[in-house]
Order: C-alpha cells, then structure tokens, then sequence
C-alpha cells in the first residue's frame, strides 16, 4: 500500500482520503507546479488483476471527457504496470454516504434544492455527452459545506450506443449497486438515461428519508424488489417531507422506464416547479437556492 509523503509520478501523497476495496484516494501535490489534486491509486494486488486496471480505466476514460462543475474532472491517467492511477480535481468535501451515517440530515435538509439541482444537472451533461452513470447513489455524490455538488466513479458507466450498435448490444452480467438499480438495468438492457434517472429516484428516497426505497432479505430478494413492490411515497417515512415532493420521486420509480421522465432535463423541469421539498422549511430559503 501506498504511504503518505511518498511520490509517484511527480506527485507526493499529502493524506489518505478514501481507503476502498480495490484502490486508494489521495490528496496530493504536483511537485513541478505545487497544485493539490486528488489521486485513485490501485492497490498493489488490485493492479495485478486484468478486471481491476480494466475498470480503473474506464472510470478514467469517462472522466477525461467530463468538463462541467457537476461532475469530477480527470485529467491525468498513468497505466503503470506497478502503480495505476488516475488524477483529479481535488475538491475538498465528503460523499453524502458520510453525511447519512452521520445522521445530519439538517445539512442535507438545508442544501437540498441545490443539492438535488446539481446532481441532475451534472447527470444531465453525462447523458447529454453519450454516457450512462450506472452506478448513482449517495456514496458517488461529493458534497462541500456550501452545498455544491459533483458526480464522481464512472467505473462501470457505459456508453450510449446509437445506430447499428444498439442491434449488436450483448447482455452480460448486471453492474450497480442492489439498492439503486432500475430493473432494466439488473435485466442488463442497453444502456439508457433513464436508469439514471431511476437511480437518481433512489438516492433522493434516501437523502430524504434515512433509508433506501426497498430493503430485501439477500441481494436477489432486494433486487426482485425493484420489478415487484411498490414503493412508499417518502412522506410514509418522514412526515417532513411533501406530498408533492413525494409524488415526484415516485414518478422517478416507475417500473417502466417509459412512464420515468425521459432524461434529466425533464427532471430538472419538474424539479423546479416543486415548491416546497420539506413542509418546515420556509419557502424563501428554496428560492435562495434555485
């Protein structure tokens, strides 16, 4: 494992950030210009599989193409036999995972119109850039004390085929995360917006709730899940929340992708005509956040 201080590639490890299971995040310095970025190392025996550095650089071949304040910019990827890794924006924050285990849900009450904004919208640029997120949830949403938002992990997000290549599609084996997976998406359908949009319906279930839409007894349980029952309106579990905000992120659940909006510049359009998110919040604050 990497250690703090040492330097790879011109860059000195400054902290450790984020330990994972297959890799490690660092906040470093570029020693030639003195500017701090983030680095996504592998860990030594993650580097060693075929799967691992596959993955890896996925995540850094979508990333390199991302230019938007929403969504971590990547802007360095060294395919080193020893020591892969990928460069990033270094934007000082914590996943939003943190801040529910946390239980501060007054910060995530507080940010939510911008928060909920900013999410969509960086999804919006993705899928406008010819990519599906796949993997959206709370852990991949960074978050600073102001509320300002970007998308990161891109490793298992996958290109939008057009033409001729959405007839030569193969399923394979499904990617995602249990809780978060549409059911086309578990079904590994052609990649489509709309996954992430379903997705998006799921992390607003919990940000605002305390607990994903559905919990299942083993992974296959939570998965038939997403095809089979239907969802609480998130007002069922937290009285704070409006029907009117409930009924939209139900509309995001839908079974069917075509009864979902169709992409996130209906969602943002939907969003904004929301005016209330959270009963106690006063309606001046969600305008200062728009």
């Amino acid at each position: 494992m990497a250690d703090v201080g040492e330097v790879i590639n011109g860059y000195r490890l400054r902290s450790l950030l984020q330990t994972g299971q297959t890799s490690q995040v660092f906040e470093v310095v570029e020693i030639q210009s003195n500017r701090h970025f983030a680095m996504k190392l592998l860990l030594p025996e993650a580097a060693e599989e075929a799967e691992h550095r596959r993955t890896l650089f996925n995540e850094a071949e979508v990333g390199v193409k991302m230019t938007h304040q929403n969504v971590i910019r990547i802007v360095k990827v060294s395919k080193s036999k020893e020591t892969p890794h990928f460069i990033m924006e270094f934007f000082p924050s914590g996943g939003l995972r943190l801040r529910l285990q946390a239980k501060d849900f007054g910060f995530i009450k507080e940010h939510s119109r911008k928060i909920f904004k900013q999410m969509a919208t960086g999804l919006a640029y993705m899928n406008a850039s010819g990519y599906v997120h796949r993997d959206v949830k709370p852990d991949n949403v960074l978050v600073n004390a102001l509320g300002e938002t970007k998308m990161i992990d891109f490793a298992i997000s996958k290109k939008i085929p057009t033409g001729f290549a959405k007839w030569f599609y193969k399923r394979g084996k499904p990617q995602g995360t249990p809780s978060f997976m549409s059911p086309e998406q578990i079904r590994d359908e052609i990649p489509d917006p709309r996954m992430d949009v379903y997705s998006y319906g799921c992390t607003l279930f919990e940000l605002t709730t305390g607990r994903p839409p559905f919990r299942g007894t083993s992974a296959n349980d939570l998965l038939s899940r997403h095809f089979n029952e239907k969802p609480l309106p998130p007002s069922a579990h937290n009285a704070d929340v409006t029907d009117e905000f409930s009924g939209f992120v139900l509309k995001l659940l839908a079974k069917k992708a075509g009864d979902r909006p169709k992409n996130f510049h209906e969602v943002l359009i939907d969003l904004r005509k929301i005016k209330q998110i959270y009963k106690s919040l006063p309606d001046k604050m969600l305008d200062e956040e728009m």
